[in-house]
């Protein structure tokens, strides 16, 4: 995810460390008081986050004016390394709000008890199936679908039809092409690893990855030396250096290259075969201990606001999971929809995860 991650991360990830995105009201001076009784309540709120976090600066300033908080921006890797640290400071946290949990770590979050319940304003209008925790100790802010993405002009030129399945991928005709990213450093690689579960449940996914191995399939550590290095389609609208036609990568990715294509394309040069996806929601939770608690549950109340949520797309990359957010015109004509991703519920993910990427490394890697 970086958990993202993803696709975004890699288009916009900015240097790590803690970057004030505007100012307004308060100081520091403030801060260093904050704590004492007779001292006013700090103004500025810090969100903690892995790096492809990303707003428009106008949309944030208008939520610093209206709300009176300056937010600071603590951007800390990839989400597993960036949610370590929190369960590492449990109790005494870098910021007042994380931002990046996604369904395939949130299990891990929320037994860890690094976030304080809190009932964001709007939750009513987030779509249901997002709403992972019935104590909203997260609030569900984005969801994207991990897939395998396809070179358009690679089938087209061998006359080749683009696999559309997870079946499809261990046929004959798509031996050696396809690349993947190691479940067990990669979100990517854990969500692709996660749809096959999805698909042939505990007692077949292993199975199914026996025969992608054998099919040839390639495993790299992350989702920049698969997309940029590995894959035939396109690296951030320049010629691709990869031999591989089939990455797995983001239903997000085809808007991405029209986006920053150069000279940007009419239409996308990459596909994405819809089923092979699995959907990655990512969440925005209070951290218990938080010195700014008020400005927290203001942040995260802004995070699923329809401002907010129809931003993201252009920023993130992802989708928003309110009711009433439009998708801007780049992804309603290059994106796609994907209808059944597959999934696997945050409680069997958590019982399983580590023994599922022990067993998948030992199968696939070594």
């Amino acid at each position: 995810m970086s958990t993202t991650k993803k696709i975004a991360g890699a288009a916009l990830a900015a240097a790590l460390g803690v970057t004030t995105l505007s100012a307004c009201g308060g100081g520091d001076a403030k801060d260093k008081t904050a704590g004492t009784s007779d001292a006013p309540k700090s103004k500025t709120v810090t969100l903690v986050s892995h790096d492809s976090f990303n707003v428009t600066d106008a949309i944030l300033k208008e939520f610093e004016q209206q709300s009176g908080y300056t937010v600071k921006v603590l951007k800390s890797g990839d989400a597993g390394a960036a949610l370590n640290q929190e369960i590492l400071t449990k109790g005494s946290p870098r910021g007042d709000v994380f931002f990046g949990v996604d369904n395939t770590l949130l299990s891990r979050a929320l037994d860890n008890g690094i976030f304080t319940p809190y009932e964001a304003k709007g939750l009513g209008g987030v779509k249901p199936e997002y709403v992972l925790d019935q104590e909203h100790r997260v609030t569900p802010v984005d969801s994207g679908d991990i897939c395998v993405n396809y070179d358009k002009a690679y089938f087209a030129d061998k006359k080749i039809a683009p696999p559309q399945t997870l079946d499809d991928l261990v046929k004959p005709e798509y031996k050696n092409l396809l690349v993947v990213e190691n479940a067990a450093t990669s979100s990517p690689g854990l969500g692709f690893m996660l749809a096959s579960v999805g698909k042939y449940g505990e007692e077949g996914w292993k199975d199914y990855w026996s025969k992608l191995k054998a099919n040839g399939v390639e495993v790299v550590d992350g989702w920049e030396q698969a997309y940029n290095e590995r894959f035939s389609g396109s690296a951030g609208g320049k010629k691709a250096k990869g031999d591989r036609p089939l990455v797995v990568s983001y239903a997000s990715s085809p808007p991405v290259e029209v986006l920053y294509g150069e000279p940007q394309p009419a239409e996308a040069p990459t596909g994405v075969s819809t089923g092979t996806c699995f959907r990655q929601v990512e969440f925005a939770g209070l951290l218990k201990g938080a010195k700014n608690e008020d400005g927290g549950k203001a942040l995260v109340d802004f995070m699923i606001s329809k401002k907010f949520q129809e931003d993201m797309p252009l920023q993130m990359f992802v989708n928003p999971v309110t009711k009433d957010a439009a998708l801007p015109e780049l992804f309603t004509k290059h994106g796609v929809v994907v209808e059944k991703p597959e999934n696997v519920a945050p409680e069997t993910i958590a019982k399983n995860r580590e023994q599922w990427v022990k067993a998948w490394t030992a199968l696939v890697v070594k």
